[in-house]
């Protein structure tokens, strides 16, 4: 009997090996690969290379069935895009990957993302992003531990838009926490798919007051019925490790099916730990609040501002 050898695998396979060959040819010392066998690989983009203002790395796992029927599964690291700016840039290499499915897009990715940088740098009078004292930006790389990048790339197509006939899930708004000036406020909302957690947080940023937030941390599980396991994300959106910290305490908690997010307006008054403290006080507040957590669970599990917790970018199986 003759064996069936699967063709449109081993197309894809050689389309990436040509593509990242060309990409490294171009790019030079920006591209990196960062785990050949595992399809990890990172490009460092700035606006200008010989003056650049602004930086970001995008780091790409190349699926076994990208391009013809996957996309590339992507994370941009930037201490200094947050926020709506994030969504947008998100957006636009969604639709740049809609516009051209089943071909090479990594080029046009890396060259979307250079643009974006040029223009918010053109669009800056000082040409250099304001942050916070408090953020801990990394000397100009942004790259991260890659080990967190190592996803289960068959739940990739969990990431596609699958259209547009899901409805935003209701959106809960908690109680404020103010402390010296800054204010931290919770939102929660249930969802079961990674479109509703996008259609949630383009729901919030509709809101003024809260698109303008320093900073909007994020976590979410979803519990995948099918494959007994959990879909989990955080976001620190400038807040170092505090989305970690966020999602480390939805894991104690073990909420499924729900996302929080907690906006935080910086007050000009350096918080410390504290902030981390009242982040985690807010969260945990709302999900006793809507019926996800005990209302015994113990005030202790909020108050980790010290600890290590996992990075953001994880997709865990249990």
């Amino acid at each position: 009997m003759a064996e069936v050898i699967n063709t449109e695998n081993e197309e894809d396979l050689q389309s990436q090996i040509e593509e990242v060959e060309a990409l490294s040819a171009i790019y030079g010392d920006e591209w990196c690969v960062i785990d050949e066998a595992s399809r990890i690989f990172c490009i460092k983009i700035s606006d200008d290379l010989e003056e650049p203002k602004l930086k970001a790395c995008l780091q790409i796992i190349l699926p076994p069935d990208y391009p013809s029927t996957a996309p590339p599964i992507y994370q941009i690291n930037a201490s200094w895009l947050r926020g709506p700016e994030r969504a947008k840039l998100a957006n636009s290499l969604e639709d740049l990957y809609v516009q051209h499915a089943g071909e090479s897009i990594l080029y046009l990715w890396v060259e979307k993302v250079r643009e974006f940088l040029v223009e918010k740098s053109h669009s800056a009078e000082t040409g250099e992003v304001n942050l916070t004292a408090e953020e801990e930006v990394d000397d100009g790389e942004d790259i991260p531990d890659f080990n967190t990048l190592k996803l289960n790339t068959e739940s990739a197509h969990l990431f596609m838009d699958h259209g547009n006939d899901e409805e935003v899930p209701p959106i809960k708004h908690g109680s404020a926490i103010t402390d010296r000036r800054s204010t931290f406020q919770p939102h929660l909302a249930p969802v079961v798919t990674p479109r509703q957690v996008k259609m949630v947080l383009e729901k919030l940023y509709e809101n003024k007051k809260i698109a303008s937030a320093t900073h909007n941390i994020y976590a979410y599980r979803i519990y995948c019925e099918d494959k007994h396991s959990f879909l989990q994300d955080c976001e620190d959106d400038g807040e170092t490790a505090a989305g970690g910290r966020l999602l480390h305490l939805l894991q104690i908690l073990d909420v499924r099916n729900v996302m929080v997010v907690v906006s935080r307006w910086y007050g000009g008054i350096l918080l410390g730990p504290d902030r981390f403290k009242h982040i985690n006080n807010c969260a945990r507040n709302i999900l006793v609040e809507e019926g996800y957590a005990a209302s015994t669970v113990r005030q202790s599990l909020a108050q980790w501002g010290n600890s290590q917790f996992p990075s953001c970018k994880i997709l865990n199986q249990l």
